[in-house]
C-alpha cells in the first residue's frame, strides 16, 4: 500500500546513489545480499540482548539497501530475471530474521509467550503473504495489493521495537498484534484477488 504513494518520492533519494554505484561497477545483487546479511546480522545481535533500539535503527538503515539495488537496475537500463529471485529470496531472509529474533526475545529475555506467539505469527503469515503472490504470478494470476505488504510489516515492526526499546509501555504489544490481525486480512485479501484473477481467466477462455 504505502509503496503506491512512498516510491516516487524514495526513488528521486535513491536514483542518484544508485547511478553512483553503477559508475563504479559495483553490481546489484552485491548490494542486495550486503543489505540482507547485514540485516540478520543486526537482529540476531541485538535482539536477543534486548537491544531493540540498537537492532531497529542499525536494520531500518541497511533495509534500505533493497531499495538501492532497484535503482541500480534502473541506472543500468535492466534488470535481471536473477537478480529479481535473489532480491525476493533476500527478502524473506531478512523478515524472517527479524521475527525470528523477536519470537526469541519474547519467550527468553522477557518471557512473554502469548507476545511470542504473536511475533511467530506474523513471521508465518509474512511468509504466506509472500508466497501466495509468488505462487499467482507463477500460475499466470493476480494477487498484488493488501493491507500490509513488506513495507508496512517492516515499519510496523521497527517501530515497535524501537518504541518498546526506549521503555513504552506495550509498544511491541501492539505493533505485533496489531500486524498478527493485519496479517492474517492480508492472506485473505490475496486468496481473494487469486480467486477473482482465476475466475475471469476461466470465463475469458470460455468465451
Amino acid at each position: 500500500m504505502l509503496n503506491l504513494f512512498a516510491r516516487p518520492h524514495v526513488s528521486r533519494l535513491v536514483d542518484p546513489v544508485g547511478r553512483w554505484l553503477v559508475e563504479r561497477g559495483v553490481s546489484p545483487d552485491v548490494v542486495t545480499v550486503a543489505g540482507t546479511a547485514a540485516s540478520v546480522a543486526a537482529a540476531v545481535w541485538f535482539i536477543p540482548r534486548g537491544q531493540l533500539v540498537a537492532a531497529a535503527v542499525t536494520i531500518s538503515v541497511f533495509v534500505l539497501f533493497d531499495v538501492v539495488d532497484g535503482a541500480m537496475a534502473r541506472a543500468r537500463g535492466y534488470s535481471t530475471r536473477f537478480g529479481a529471485v535473489l532480491d525476493s529470496t533476500c527478502d524473506r531472509v531478512a523478515d524472517g530474521a527479524l521475527l525470528a529474533a523477536l519470537t526469541w526475545y519474547c519467550l527468553v529475555v522477557t518471557e512473554q509467550r502469548p507476545l511470542a506467539v504473536a511475533a511467530l505469527f506474523c513471521l508465518v503469515a509474512g511468509q504466506v503473504i509472500s508466497y501466495v503472490k509468488a505462487r499467482a504470478e507463477g500460475a499466470g494470476l493476480r494477487a498484488d495489493g493488501g493491507l500490509v505488504e513488506r513495507a508496512e510489516r517492516l515499519i510496523v515492526t521497527l517501530i515497535g521495537a524501537f518504541l518498546a526499546g526506549l521503555g513504552v509501555p506495550y509498544a511491541l504489544d501492539v505493533a505485533l498484534w496489531a500486524l498478527a490481525v493485519a496479517s492474517a486480512w492480508t492472506v485473505g485479501q490475496r486468496l481473494r484477488a487469486v480467486y477473482r484473477s482465476a475466475r475471469d481467466s476461466e470465463a475469458g477462455s470460455g468465451t
